[in-house]
C-alpha cells in the first residue's frame, strides 16, 4: 500500500470522528466511510458492500440524551481497513465492527469526559474576553474526536497483514457466527427504531403499501424510492397544513393552487 493511499484513509478516519459530533456531511456513517476508504485503497467494490452492510446495523444507532450510542466511525472505519487493506472479508468486517463499535463507544466516553476540562477553560477565556483562546480551545476539543478515530486506525494499519488473517481466522465459529445472527437482529432493531419514531396512524398506510409493493412485485430498492419519494409529495400536496393551508378552512387542491398561480403571477 502506497503511502499517498495511507495519508488519505488517516484522512478519512479524522474527518469520521469530526462528524460523529458535528453530523455535518455524514462522513461517520458506515455507508460513507467505508466507501471513502474503499475508493482511496483501490477496493471500492468491497466498501461499498461493507458499508452498505453495516450501515442497515447502524441504521437506529444515534444518541439520546446521555444515552451514548455505539460508535459507527470507527467500527466503519477500521472494519473498511480490515477488509480493503488486509483482505478480510466482507463478513468478517461485520463481524469485527460489532466490537470495534463497542470500543468506540468507551473512547467516546473518555474523549467527551477530557473535553469537559478544556470547556471550562474556554469559560475561563470567554469571560476574560479572550474570543481567540475560545476559538483554539473549541478546534482542541474537536480535533480530539478526530484522533479518537485517526490513531486506533494508524494502529490497524501498522499491524502487520498475516498477524490480522490470524486473529481472524482464530475466531471461533461460533463467535463469528454469533455475531454475525447478532448484527441481524440490530438491522431488525434498528427498522423498529426508525418506524416507532415515525408510526402515525396516517403515515402506516404508505407503509403497509410499500411493503405489498415489495412482495408482489419485481421493484427494485431503486424503484421503491422512486415510489416512496413520489407518494412523500402527493401527501404533502393534499395536506393543507403542510403546504401553506389550513386544516379547517375547508380549502380544496384547486383553490390552493389558483393561490399559489396567482402569488406566481404577482
Amino acid at each position: 500500500m502506497n503511502v499517498i493511499s495511507i495519508i488519505l484513509v488517516l484522512v478519512v478516519a479524522f474527518l469520521a470522528g469530526l462528524e460523529g459530533v458535528l453530523d455535518e456531511w455524514q462522513f461517520h456513517q458506515p455507508i460513507i466511510a467505508c466507501t471513502l476508504v474503499g475508493i482511496v485503497t483501490g477496493h471500492p467494490a468491497e466498501g461499498v458492500l461493507l458499508g452498505g452492510t453495516l450501515q442497515m446495523v447502524a441504521l437506529g444507532w444515534m444518541n439520546i440524551g446521555a444515552a451514548v450510542a455505539p460508535d459507527a466511525a470507527l467500527a466503519s472505519v477500521a472494519s473498511a481497513i480490515l477488509v480493503c487493506m488486509k483482505g478480510a472479508s466482507v463478513a468478517d468486517g461485520v463481524a469485527s465492527a460489532m466490537a470495534l463499535a463497542v470500543a468506540g463507544l468507551v473512547l467516546t466516553i473518555f474523549v467527551r469526559t477530557v473535553t469537559v476540562g478544556i470547556i471550562h477553560l474556554a469559560d475561563k477565556a470567554a469571560g476574560e474576553g479572550n474570543l481567540t483562546r475560545v476559538n483554539q480551545l473549541h478546534l482542541l476539543g474537536l480535533s480530539l474526536q478526530g484522533l479518537r478515530i485517526l490513531i486506533p486506525a494508524a494502529f490497524v494499519m501498522a499491524v502487520p497483514a498475516e498477524a490480522v488473517q490470524a486473529v481472524l481466522e482464530a475466531i471461533p465459529t461460533w463467535i463469528s457466527g454469533g455475531l454475525a445472527a447478532a448484527g441481524g437482529f440490530i438491522v431488525v432493531v434498528g427498522y423498529a427504531m426508525v418506524i416507532n419514531m415515525m408510526a402515525t396512524k396516517e403515515l402506516w398506510p404508505f407503509f403497509f403499501i410499500g411493503f405489498v409493493l415489495s412482495v408482489v412485485s419485481n421493484i427494485t430498492l431503486i424503484g421503491m424510492g422512486i415510489l416512496g419519494l413520489c407518494l412523500a409529495f402527493i401527501y404533502i400536496g393534499l395536506k393543507p397544513e403542510l403546504n401553506g393551508g389550513t386544516s379547517g378552512g375547508g380549502d380544496s387542491v384547486e383553490d390552493q393552487l389558483d393561490l399559489i398561480m396567482n402569488d406566481y403571477e404577482q
